[in-house]
């Protein structure tokens, strides 16, 4: 009898189930969106319970596709977007209040009085991440300060905090009635809580955020059987048995398991990843350092990351927004009925702008307007700003690594558009690889959980699985390549010291 693995991909804008086959490929989906919930400029927030009756419906829907139960279910692997934070009473299984996304930026004033003199480097070594509303830390503080009694609450032992992963696998294996309270390293080095050289919550930086050390979930690997789906669950006694956040589960999907391979993650927003090994290196680049994974007892797998914040949600912004586009889809048709962008430049930085700048007061422009430029031209500079941004965070890459990358691999919805993996092949002046299976951040979740169980033997046979679609090679001379940057720089600038 054929057996699967499921992966339960819970994201910023959708929440979807996938299962997959011994050989890595897709059985059958189910996904779901939720509600995007804004009170005011710079908030964003999700209803973790919506999210959490979407995962079990989108469970549903893939097996009842497949024709499956959980008899063919070998394990059950987790993967979510990262730095989200959510705080529950775990009396009742109750959110205190709405998820605060990642990009959130509510919490600035609190990152400034802590970044004071010292500068948003103070915690870097000891977390490899730079203060940034963008981490989870700033936001358990806020609830906790903002919303009525949650501090109290906490102080008494009842709250727990959880990135989404942790939330999914308290509810799956149970919630109040004996779920499992956890997190695997991957996240937890997320919320700038954590030391990178401990792989523990350190009390330090728990007390300069104000946050109680009750309210952390347990951290543990990336690949072990951290318990089973309750009894109420459609997957009822099978091993939750994988966790990693959706880029590093993606760098696992891309078969990355060796120190220099890399992958680019076009989603939300683009995140480059490069494997540095088991050593770790302090970015001197405006990168974050980061675990790409740890397989059970082994020891950790370190990375290097490029966090851009806005890349696929532009075109969402430009369809619901602006309503240039009616379907995500039609970008790349518009983008090219023209040329080139008309001399228009589009730099995204609605939440500031991530690596490698880390520029909390810039905000977004449209700039090198001219009344040549059209629609068509804009939605060109849509694309292009996605290319010249990942430019920007491998350029950075390269130098905190010392050496360059010969070819990028690409995964994530934006990776279907050939004109933009093109256009990124010829201002990264290398080529760009994408893979056979797109959905590489489900696909790696999947794997961590399967090696957890003897699903599949070890990375060597996952690495054998990987296949490529596609290759796009550099077309663009190297002078015109260089004035594109140049004048894409200058765009840059004109967006920073917008927030006073």
């Amino acid at each position: 009898m054929s057996r699967y693995v499921v992966a339960l991909d819970q994201g910023t804008t959708s929440t979807r189930a996938i299962v997959f086959d011994h050989a890595g490929s897709i059985v059958s989906t189910g996904q779901l969106e939720h509600q995007q919930i804004m009170p005011q400029a710079g908030w964003v927030e999700h209803d973790p319970m919506e999210i959490w009756s979407n995962a079990r419906e989108v469970i549903g829907q893939a097996l009842s596709r497949a024709q499956l139960t959980r008899h063919d279910i070998e394990a059950l692997g987790i993967t979510n977007q990262r730095e989200t934070a959510i705080l529950w009473d775990r009396r009742t299984g109750e959110p205190v209040y709405n998820a605060i996304v990642w990009q959130d930026t509510r919490t600035q004033d609190l990152i400034d009085s802590l970044a004071g003199d010292v500068g948003t480097q103070r915690f870097q070594h000891k977390t490899g991440l730079p203060l940034a509303t963008y981490f989870s830390a700033s936001k358990i503080a806020w609830i906790l300060d903002n919303v009525d009694n949650a501090r109290e609450l906490a102080d008494q032992g009842h709250l727990a905090f959880g990135t989404p992963d942790t939330w999914m696998l308290w509810n799956l294996t149970g919630g109040i009635d004996g779920g499992v309270h956890a997190t695997d390293v991957t996240n937890a080095s997320r919320t700038l809580l954590m030391d990178l050289e401990t792989l523990n919550w350190d009390a330090e930086l728990c007390e300069a955020f104000g946050v109680p050390m009750s309210v952390l979930p347990e951290i543990r690997s990336s690949s072990e059987v951290y318990g089973t789906v309750a009894s109420s669950g459609l997957l009822r006694e099978v091993p939750v048995a994988g966790i990693l956040g959706d880029q590093q589960a993606a760098t696992f999907g891309q078969a990355a398991f060796s120190a220099g391979e890399s992958k680019n993650t076009y989603g939300t927003g683009n995140f480059l990843i490069v494997n540095t090994g088991e050593e770790i290196i302090r970015s001197r680049n405006g990168l974050l350092t980061t675990p790409a994974y740890q397989l059970g007892d082994a020891p950790p797998v370190f990375a290097l990351e490029g966090s851009i914040a806005v890349t696929g949600s532009l075109i969402q912004w430009l369809r619901d927004n602006l309503g240039i586009i009616s379907d995500a889809s039609e970008i790349e048709a518009l983008a090219t009925s023209v040329p080139d962008n008309g001399g228009a430049y589009f730099v995204p930085a609605f939440s500031g702008l991530f690596a490698p700048y880390w520029r909390s007061d810039a905000r977004g422009a449209l700039v090198g307007l001219t009344r040549f430029v059209t629609k068509a031209h804009i939605a060109r500079a849509v694309l292009e700003a996605t290319a010249f941004q990942t430019r920007e965070v491998l350029d950075a890459v390269n130098a905190d690594f010392g050496g360059s990358l010969s070819e990028l691999k690409v995964d994530g919805g934006m990776t279907k558009n050939n004109l933009l993996m093109q256009f990124q092949a010829d201002i990264l002046g290398i080529p760009v690889v994408r893979p056979a299976i797109a959905e590489t951040t489900a696909l790696g979740a999947a794997y961590a959980a399967g090696l957890a169980v003897g699903f599949w033997k070890d990375l060597e046979e996952l690495r054998a699985k990987w296949q490529e679609d596609a290759k796009f090679l550099p077309e663009m001379k190297e002078p015109e390549r260089e004035k594109l940057l140049t004048t894409w720089k200058k765009a840059v600038t004109k967006t920073f010291d917008w927030v006073d």
